[in-house]
């Protein structure tokens, strides 16, 4: 998600439903024309179409276009690689960091499980 760091720079989202492309390029530091591309090239951005084929975000889409924004503008990332990075994320792929501290985390509690069946 948003770098902890970077949330400064970026307003709080409001408590509403629902969002104008207006509202979210405000939200996002990101220009509507913008947002639109990237509707074509990441599938997990879905706003509401209304009448006349008016955008509605939604929060999450909102906390989406932040994410792949962090992606493309604070970590460097291509369009594919912030796509790819997004797919995997939405798979539940965890990346080697995870990984390691899961691993960790079970070692951590055998030798916890251990040393409770051997003090009984």
């Amino acid at each position: 998600m948003l770098e902890p760091s970077n949330n400064h720079e970026l307003p709080a989202i409001p408590g509403k439903r629902y969002f104008t492309i207006g509202e979210v390029s405000e939200l996002c530091a990101v220009k509507p024309h913008v947002l639109r591309y990237w509707e074509q090239e990441f599938p997990q951005l879905k706003p509401v179409k209304r009448r006349g084929n008016r955008r509605y975000y939604q929060r999450d889409d909102v906390l989406t276009i932040r994410q792949i924004r962090s992606l493309l503008y604070d970590q460097g990332y291509t369009i594919g690689g912030a796509r790819q990075r997004m797919t995997d994320e939405d798979d539940g792929a965890a990346g080697p960091e995870i990984q390691a501290v899961i691993r960790e985390t079970i070692e951590e509690l055998e030798e916890l499980l251990k040393t409770l069946s051997l003090g009984k």
